[in-house]
């Protein structure tokens, strides 16, 4: 059988030989009882890493966020989320669900920032008015997932930060794909995160790692955390078998982020030279690239079909848009694969 290229989404790699060694030597503990010894070794050395007091392995990006606005917001409150945020989108308002806190969808602009003019339009003129929810928590993205792996600037971020604290509400950074942006910015993640009061970040998304996502912030915020994820199901035992490979990414699998940015870029040019594809290659600035069909014969799902049947694995992701995503387990010759099976579609 021809090789498969997997663009449908950087969740698609494969630990490493490394990562698979790590799993095998690693030592042991119950993590419930805060004893598992490559679990606290992870989390110290991310905490290092990102200049937070403390940081915490949770089992999925989902709940790493859930349990942070839970730890920023009290019962009645709301946290400001961008409409296409994959917070307000794709995590099952689990804020409401569990928290009894409301949603406040602002407009994204189309480089993932949300204007400060728009957030300040979600508080009150009279705050003293018990008829509003107050917000306690502003979320942004970095790097922002359906506007296409965009950077947040730090001047941006600096703004925010200063909104915020103006307005007396904390910062959450869903930096899922944190160290896209770090790469991308050529700066360390730490100086990302400085503007935020909290971040998670996947170990799973392009990093390569298996499974698990890490929370960080000061002592106390992940100390509330560590409760929050026991009592949503999160607590889990010899986590050395998840740390252990979280590890490896951390320390050996980020600077290679450069390869699937630049492959990125490769594949957005190549697109733009094809009959029938929009795209805007100025657009792509890490691992993600969107472009729509603009086909007589094609929509977007026969077109996602045929390129299935022909080996080529992409998705739509809103707005009839079709996502391609580059990691590990895709190299160059795939990207000039992929578009080699879209020219003869598009022909």
């Amino acid at each position: 059988m021809n090789r498969v290229i997997e663009l449908r989404s950087d969740t698609f790699t494969l630990p490493t030989d490394k990562m698979m060694e790590s799993i095998q030597a690693v030592e042991l503990g119950d993590n419930v009882y805060d004893e598992d010894p490559m679990t606290q070794r992870l989390e110290e050395e991310v905490a290092r890493k990102l200049g937070k007091e403390a940081a915490i392995l949770m089992p999925s990006g989902t709940m790493a966020n859930l349990a942070s606005i839970l730890a920023h917001c009290p019962r009645g409150s709301k946290v400001i989320v961008g409409d296409e945020s994959d917070i307000y989108i794709y995590e099952a308002a689990g804020a409401s669900v569990c928290g009894g806190i409301m949603y406040e969808p602002v407009p994204t602009q189309l480089d993932g920032r949300l204007a400060i003019s728009d957030m300040e339009k979600a508080f009150p003129i009279e705050p003293e008015d018990p008829q509003f929810a107050l917000p306690s928590l502003i979320c942004i993205e970095n790097t922002h997932n359906r506007m296409g792996g965009r950077v947040l600037p730090l001047s941006y971020l600096q703004e925010v930060r200063t909104f915020a604290e103006m307005k007396g509400v904390s910062v959450h950074m869903d930096g899922a794909r944190l160290f896209h942006a770090s790469v991308a910015l050529g700066i360390e993640a730490s100086e990302i995160v400085s503007y935020a009061d909290s971040v998670q970040f996947c170990l799973s998304k392009g990093l390569s790692a298996p499974i698990g996502s890490i929370v960080a912030g000061t002592k106390e915020f992940v100390q509330k955390v560590y409760r929050l994820r026991k009592m949503l199901g999160g607590g889990m035992r010899q986590t050395g078998i998840i740390a252990a490979p979280g590890l490896v990414a951390i320390q050996h699998m980020i600077d290679r982020l450069n390869d699937d940015h630049a492959n990125a870029l490769r594949l957005a040019k190549g697109l733009s030279e094809i009959p029938g594809i929009d795209i805007r290659v100025e657009d792509v600035e890490t691992n993600i690239v969107f472009f729509r069909i603009d086909h007589p014969r094609h929509t977007w799902q026969t077109f996602v079909q045929a390129a299935r049947e022909h080996g080529l694995h992409i998705g739509e992701l809103g707005h009839g848009r079709i996502r391609a995503v580059t990691h590990s387990g895709v190299q160059t010759a795939d990207i000039d694969q992929a578009l080699l099976i879209i020219r003869k579609l598009m022909s």
